[in-house]
């Protein structure tokens, strides 16, 4: 009877021209983009990038992309935290139904989100009459940008801690509950405490949507320059006005915080590896 071949043991020829397909595949649609944002933004010079990212306009925008993002995770972490404890502690009928609305994001388009806003808080919406009567501004405002984004980021943070507490299932809070603990101090000094790396992670994955976030927040925003763009938006302004130097320095620096972004989440792999199970 022969012996079942173990996939590291594949001839070096395959092994070659598998790494170099990844390999060209990773440079030709990851780091020749990276590095072509950041040629065409110092192209002028170091001093226009710098320029063009300091002007008014892009100032706005930096703060209104960091502004959605303050708001955004926090509320994402409170959700996630509530669903992923529910989902993966209780059982209930529509439990099947609540993960299926989570994922949701993940399958419909952003612009259709920011479109179901739109038809629910534009001024022909169904609560535009009243928004106008009262003076509220939603859409074309910043609560129509926070609402759109809060819409396509709210799976990460909970899509992360879901398996991780299925995983742990309710012994250790059992013992916790039996010995006198309250219900938030078990979630303290024993839930939380499980979950952290994973929740850092989601934390992560959902700051890091956030502000790069452009459809959803396109159809919201109404493209009020220094009011109500985004870095993405402002982005695409500066590129439709023919103002590349601009465009590529907001974009060099929202590249810079992705980076950020996955080097804090490599470090993360590498202090807890095995705090996160495979990913639903």
């Amino acid at each position: 009877m022969s012996r079942m071949r173990h996939p590291t043991e594949d001839p070096v020829w395959a092994k070659v021209v598998i790494l170099t397909l990844v390999g060209l595949f990773l440079v030709s649609v990851l780091i020749l983009p990276l590095i072509t944002v950041f040629f065409e933004a110092t192209r002028k010079g170091l001093p226009a990038a710098l320029e063009a990212i300091q002007n008014e306009d892009a100032r706005a925008s930096i703060k209104l992309t960091l502004i959605t993002a303050a708001i955004t995770v926090p509320f994402n972490v409170a959700f996630g935290l509530c669903a992923s404890w529910a989902i993966a502690k209780y059982e209930f009928p529509l439990k099947p139904f609540l993960i299926t609305l989570i994922d949701l994001p993940f399958s419909v388009s952003p612009v259709v989100a920011g479109l179901i806003y739109v038809l629910v808080f534009g001024a022909q919406g169904w609560f535009g009459p009243w928004l106008l009567d009262h003076d509220i501004k939603i859409i074309f405002a910043v609560p129509g940008i926070v609402l759109a984004t809060i819409f396509v980021t709210f799976p990460f943070v909970a899509r992360e801690l879901i398996p991780l507490m299925q995983e742990q299932g309710v012994d250790e809070e059992e013992a916790a509950v039996s010995m006198g603990a309250s219900g938030l101090r078990t979630f303290w000094s024993v839930t939380a405490p499980n979950v952290r790396w994973g929740l850092l992670y989601g934390v992560l994955l959902c700051n890091a949507r956030a502000m790069g976030e452009f459809g959803a927040v396109s159809v919201v925003s109404g493209h009020i320059r220094g009011l109500t763009n985004t870095m993405p938006l402002h982005v695409e302004i500066l590129y439709n006005e023919y103002d590349f130097v601009g465009a590529f320095a907001v974009a060099a620096l929202l590249c810079l915080l992705a980076i950020v972004t996955l080097v804090l989440k490599a470090l993360l792999e590498l202090v807890q590896p095995q705090s996160r199970p495979g990913r639903h």
